[in-house]
């Protein structure tokens, strides 16, 4: 269920989840997304929700005001890929995006109408991710002699991959905006599942074994660091509701 309340003067998106798992009702919000979530312990409790929320709306302002700004990806704006910021210019030429190497800093010329544009950058980049993550999936499950049943991609909040004891593998496409270490690093974790389905000794010998120790702790800091801005970019604005 999604209701909009009205948080410090702004209106705001609440999702009331239920989980009989939780002990009370409990605000959450996403440092990433900006989402705000109530999870209720029970039906009985999911009417409560909206007013809990209500009442930590102090907190929930405190909150939001430490989450980076959204990108929509609009002519203009600017978007990390591979590690660095390109510039979004837009060309008359028909039906593509690419990077501009002739152009005095980094640039991505995206084609067509402005309206377009965002979305059509947003696939680009799923494109790019997919290819390039599916090349590093096949070299590393190649190196250990093991295979993924499957690779997806997907836009998780909090999960940069997972792997599951089937052998399929998830990833999420926002990697390709990383540099190609900590692209690297996420693969070989995940890969490395497939051998050991765990977070033990031998595991992480099979991580530093395909990436490198030095390699591994430095994309574990920089996505510390810096994996909230990869959930800034997006080509979705948030549509207007009337706040209750």
């Amino acid at each position: 269920m999604d209701e909009t309340l009205k948080i410090a003067g702004r209106s705001v998106a609440v999702k009331v989840r239920l989980n009989p798992r939780a002990r009370r009702l409990i605000v959450k919000v996403h440092p990433s997304t900006g989402e705000v979530a109530v999870v209720a312990p029970s039906e009985r409790s999911v009417h409560k929700a909206l007013d809990f929320a209500r009442q930590e709306g102090d907190w929930i302002a405190g909150r939001l005001a430490k989450v980076p700004e959204p990108v929509y990806l609009e002519p203009g704006d600017t978007v990390l890929f591979k590690g660095s910021l390109y510039v979004l210019r837009l060309s008359p030429e028909r039906g593509t995006v690419w990077i501009d190497n002739d152009a005095p800093r980094p640039t991505i010329r995206v084609s067509g109408q402005r309206e377009h544009a965002p979305r059509r950058v947003e696939e680009w980049l799923k494109r790019e991710a997919r290819k390039h993550i599916t090349r590093r999936v096949t070299a590393l499950t190649a190196e250990l002699g093991v295979k993924a049943t499957r690779i997806t991609f997907r836009d998780a909040a909090s999960r940069w991959g997972s792997c599951s004891t089937t052998g399929a593998i998830s990833l999420s496409w926002r990697l390709i905006m990383a540099p190609n270490h900590v692209l690297n690093y996420v693969v070989a974790h995940e890969v490395a599942h497939l051998r050991e389905m765990n977070h033990g000794t031998r595991f992480w010998r099979l991580v530093d074994r395909l990436v490198g120790e030095r390699e591994a702790q430095e994309a574990q800091a920089w996505l510390r660091l810096n994996g909230t801005e990869l959930h800034r970019y997006t080509a979705q604005k948030p549509k207007r509701r009337r706040a209750a």
